[in-house]
């Protein structure tokens, strides 16, 4: 879900174009995002995880082994470049459909560095965190970056 929608409720085709994103990282990482936190991976999603790997040179190694081994290195590279396109944090820098298609078939479109996705966490080690910093809620302490959520408990008693 796009960050726009999910923290404003503002929809749009670029949210279409987040979600499109996400797909193609499912696919060619081969796990999906729902499901993404409950591998041994310390990422809490596979957009932060696809961004890690692709910020440290090495968007391959997070590419399902079975994809890896049947399909043109160059060709898996330019779509996960594609979808952290697509997956960028302003919906403004996101590519149209039109130039999504283009980019996928034909290898001439020089494709533009990717900016920081939306919904992109850091962990208390890594010190990265996005989504507009948790809706500017956000404060750091002893383990990382956290919100403070007022909260009222009421008890109801029978009569």
């Amino acid at each position: 879900m796009a960050p726009e929608y999910a923290m404003h409720g503002q929809f749009s085709t670029k949210s279409d174009v987040y979600s499109f994103g996400v797909l193609v990282l499912e696919i060619v990482i081969g796990k999906r995002n729902s499901s993404f936190h409950e591998t041994d991976s310390n990422d809490s999603n596979l957009v932060t995880s696809a961004w890690k790997f692709w910020r440290n040179g090495s968007p391959l190694e997070l590419v399902d082994p079975t994809v890896r081994k049947t399909c043109d290195s160059s060709e898996v590279t330019r779509c996960i470049h594609i979808a952290l396109l697509c997956v960028q944090e302003n919906p403004m820098d996101r590519p149209t459909l039109s130039t999504i298609i283009l980019m996928l078939t034909s290898n001439t479109v020089t494709l533009p560095v990717p900016h920081q996705p939306g919904f992109f966490f850091k962990s208390t080690r890594d010190q990265d965190l996005s989504a507009e910093d948790l809706e500017s809620g956000q404060s750091t302490g002893k383990f990382g970056p956290f919100s403070i959520n007022d909260e009222t408990i009421s008890e109801l008693n029978p009569r």
